[in-house]
């Protein structure tokens, strides 16, 4: 299938030029996860979540030996937690969920923990947001994104000052960890609508029930 010059050549590319498949990330929907219970959300959510995405990291160890390219990063994004949790008001039970898939599954990061308040925000969104410093602070992988305004709705200015509060919790509880928990979070401007990308990962509402985001490659 390949020519030894095209073997040779990526040989060097990985050895001498840094290449390497920067990061591959599963999308899971979790709008089938949605009860009136915290609990039994959040046991549906890992259950899914161990079942499409307990391999990952295997999996991507598997293909980066096959391919000889490292595969750096492995990571989950899910639906934004804030529309699949408005039902249950169980956003608290459900983080301690996806801190525990992302432990048990050995992923590097796990991201939708967001919430959408561009044109405004129900008072559970509200809610939502306020408990973002203590879900960043006591976990290591989750990460965290809020979009407070668009080029069609505006820009929604209590969202806006909310999230200015939000930020400066989240470094202060970290503050012995180099303020950590920031790095962890972003506040949108125009998210679009489904983001492969850490730290503002989720899966947006149009997608399949699982998918594979494209790996991008870097020469660095």
């Amino acid at each position: 299938m390949y020519s030894t010059d095209e073997i040779l050549e990526t040989i060097n590319m990985v050895s001498h030029q840094h290449l390497d498949v920067r990061t591959i990330t599963l999308g899971v929907s979790l709008f089938d996860c949605i009860t009136d219970s915290p609990k039994r959300t959040s046991d549906k959510i890992y259950d899914k979540l161990m079942k499409k995405a307990g391999n990952i990291v295997k999996v991507g160890n598997d293909i980066a030996g096959e391919i000889g390219v490292p595969i750096v990063n492995k990571r989950i994004a899910v639906t934004p937690v804030s529309l699949v949790s408005a039902s249950s008001k169980g956003h608290l039970e459900i983080i301690k969920t996806l801190d525990k898939v992302a432990d048990e599954t050995g992923i590097d990061f796990l991201g939708g923990y967001s919430a959408l308040v561009h044109k405004a925000m129900t008072p559970y969104e509200r809610e939502f947001i306020l408990s973002i410093p203590e879900a960043l602070s006591t976990t290591n992988k989750i990460c965290s994104s809020v979009n407070v305004a668009t080029s069609k709705a505006g820009i929604n200015m209590d969202a806006v000052k909310l999230m200015g509060r939000i930020v400066k919790d989240c470094a202060y509880l970290t503050r012995d960890k180099d303020s950590i928990a920031c790095a962890k979070l972003v506040v949108f401007a125009n998210a679009v609508e489904d983001n492969p990308f850490m730290a503002g990962a989720f899966l947006g509402s149009g997608e399949d029930d699982a998918v594979v985001n494209g790996t991008v490659t870097s020469l660095r």
